[in-house]
């Protein structure tokens, strides 16, 4: 069962549950296959994405002119995107940028951080809060908020990973312990169709559960 946190006769917007595709892949096995049947809908769009392995808050559009809406806030930047990510060790200060050159590679579907432009890379920038560090088998970790300037393929993986701080179980990216990855869709806002007025949806991991429980205290508090 997804989890729906609101719908109207334009957009659904739900929880991605871990390990489940973001987009149509024309099966059942992907979020709008599942939520077009569990919520008898006609079609869906898509029109932001999120790695197979996170989860969180996510949108959908049910209609082109919906869809076409959206797409057109995304490329002006006008739709805001907040995540929560538990890394490994702890950033050098508790809030900064992180700007980089990202290059996909097409043959391995992996993102890396390289020096200068050139063809295929792309500026990638984000802002990180950092709410809170702990220990856990002789290991620091960190609980940091990120905010996206830009949305590049595996974007805060890979900056983070390039910083020797790679997410909690992202094991594609250089964590070596074996969990659910730690990284998690916390926020969407956007301009409202009423003037001056802006819609955000906001879920927050369930703090009971690994690996988000190391954080109970600062993520309540959120």
């Amino acid at each position: 069962m997804i989890t729906v946190l609101f719908q109207n006769e334009d957009i659904i917007v739900c929880i991605k549950p871990g390990g489940i595709i973001s987009e149509d892949n024309k099966s059942g096995n992907c979020l709008p296959g599942l939520l077009i049947e569990q919520e008898s809908l006609n079609e869906l769009f898509t029109v932001h994405r999120l790695d197979k392995e996170t989860s969180g808050v996510m949108l959908y559009c049910k209609n082109k002119k919906s869809a076409a809406r959206f797409s057109e806030m995304i490329s002006q930047s006008k739709m805001k995107k907040e995540y929560l990510a538990i890394v490994h060790s702890k950033p050098e200060n508790d809030e900064g940028v992180f700007s980089d050159f990202l290059f996909k590679d097409k043959n391995t579907g992996k993102s890396y951080v390289v020096k200068r432009e050139r063809k295929g890379v792309k500026k990638a920038e984000l802002y990180y809060t950092l709410l809170g560090t702990a220990e856990k088998d002789g290991q620091l970790f960190s609980l940091v908020k990120i905010k996206l300037k830009t949305g590049r393929t595996h974007q805060i993986r890979v900056q983070f990973s390039s910083r020797n701080m790679p997410v909690l179980g992202d094991r594609r990216y250089g964590s070596g312990i074996n969990c659910g990855m730690a990284l998690w869709s916390y926020s969407l806002s956007f301009p409202s169709q009423k003037e001056n007025e802006t819609q955000c949806f906001k879920k927050l991991p369930d703090y009971s559960t690994e690996p988000w429980d190391l954080f109970y205290e600062n993520l309540k508090c959120l």
